[in-house]
């Protein structure tokens, strides 16, 4: 009996968190409103995840994945600083590695540095110990290279996710931070020109969007300073995640912030 229990306790804590996988997505609109996720809603609600501010809040929440360099960081965090603007970043354990002072400036310039996995696997087909390690290591890697002490915001690898893999996030101190707007900007040999990424965010764009952006587009960098101006036109203010988070806690903000 004892040695069945044990091999229990083996099984859930090195086996897979994939009990089906579900991918990001949600049909796009362009009648200013926050997409509908259908059932993806009550699964995140369920674990503190979020992809908009639902406030009904003229802000929007500008947020990148970094995966690996691809020179046009330096001018995405210089509009950013220009424009005061606040941003997070998701960062991977090769983009650390790679790019380590452009992880300090973004942390000394005042942006959130979010984890993107260290090796950027599908979570939802790796064991749950495997899944905690990849977690850790960007932790403790951006904190020993920033100073940086809490990281409560995960984008998962690929948009892939499951209730395994929220729940498992949660209980390591992770919220899931998905995104309401995005577009394929990551294709670096398809770059369309800034007008491209200009018009494809702003045909999107609704009060309390979490915007997705890779900045190995040349596109994006080029789009950015006219998306900022732009918004403000329309009378948008831009927030960190940590002020969407207060928002969505209230009464009872993240320890932490």
């Amino acid at each position: 009996m004892k040695k069945l229990l044990v091999l229990i306790c083996l099984f859930m804590i090195f086996s897979p968190t994939a009990v089906g996988a579900e991918g990001w997505g949600f049909k796009k609109n362009k009648e200013g409103k926050v997409p509908d996720v259908g059932s993806y809603s009550s699964m995140l609600e369920k674990h503190d995840g979020f992809y908009a501010d639902h406030t009904g809040d003229k802000v929007v929440y500008f947020t990148f994945d970094n995966g690996y360099e691809g020179g046009y960081t330096n001018q995405v965090l210089d509009i950013l600083k220009e424009q005061e603007v606040p941003a997070t970043f998701f960062v991977t354990g090769h983009y650390i590695n790679s790019a380590p002072e452009l992880v300090k400036r973004m942390n000394a310039e005042g942006h959130l540095i979010g984890n993107h996995s260290w090796s950027h696997p599908d979570f939802t087909k790796i064991s749950k110990s495997e899944m905690k390690k990849e977690l850790d290591q960007v932790n403790y890697a951006v904190q020993n290279l920033t100073g940086q002490h809490t990281m409560p915001y995960l984008r998962p690898p690929r948009g892939t996710f499951n209730n395994s893999t929220l729940r498992l996030a949660r209980e390591l101190g992770y919220i899931h931070a998905f995104w309401s707007i995005a577009f394929v900007d990551w294709e670096t040999n398809h770059q369309k020109g800034w007008e491209y990424a200009f018009d494809h965010i702003m045909g999107q764009i609704h009060p309390g969007a979490v915007i997705l952006l890779h900045t190995v587009s040349e596109d994006n960098a080029d789009a950015l300073e006219n998306l900022i101006v732009e918004l403000r036109k329309r009378g948008y203010q831009f927030g960190s995640l940590n002020d969407l988070m207060v928002k969505k806690l209230l009464p009872f903000p993240l320890v932490g912030l």
